[in-house]
């Protein structure tokens, strides 16, 4: 049975300014033992946000409905600014593109640097499915809101 990601206690606060902040907290977590509190392990987030980061490089194999397209510029300064809030089911053409396969921590953490890399090497951006056409220092402000939420799920465990 899926967790209801809305009411999910203990995430971890975080906040990002930059992609390499991004990956110091992954390396923090690599340190030791991780729970995942979503429905997703660990590593299926790591894999996930890899599929947008290299999404937001080299394109997006769909495209959403005009509707969604223009809902999506309305919120996007509020997003970029303010973050993301869980429980956003996914479904269609974004969900066959962004849901993860099984993915061990190993796997998306060598996936996830990779993808670091090459957000901070590659000027090249494409525009977003929902924002739209989106600057290099925007993505990088969405990488960090979206990053912020997922990591949010993924705890060290205590000993």
């Amino acid at each position: 049975m899926a967790i209801n990601t809305t009411k999910v206690e203990n995430r971890r606060q975080l906040h990002f300014h930059t992609v390499g902040d991004i990956l110091a907290d992954v390396e923090r977590l690599n340190q030791g033992k991780i729970k995942a509190l979503g429905n997703w392990s660990s590593g299926q987030v790591l894999r996930h946000l890899t599929l947008v980061m290299n999404g937001s490089i080299d394109g997006f194999p769909f495209r959403l409905s005009w509707p969604l397209r223009l809902m999506g510029r309305l919120f996007r300064n509020r997003v970029l600014t303010k973050g993301m809030t869980p429980g956003y089911q996914l479904n269609g053409p974004a969900a066959e593109a962004f849901l993860p396969p099984a993915t061990t921590w190993e796997e998306g953490l060598q996936a996830y640097r990779q993808a670091i890399h090459r957000q901070q090497t590659e000027t090249k951006r494409e525009p977003s499915p929902f924002f739209g056409a989106m600057t290099r220092e925007q993505w990088e402000q969405l990488h960090c809101r979206h990053a912020e939420l997922h990591l949010s799920f993924l705890v060290p465990e205590t000993q």
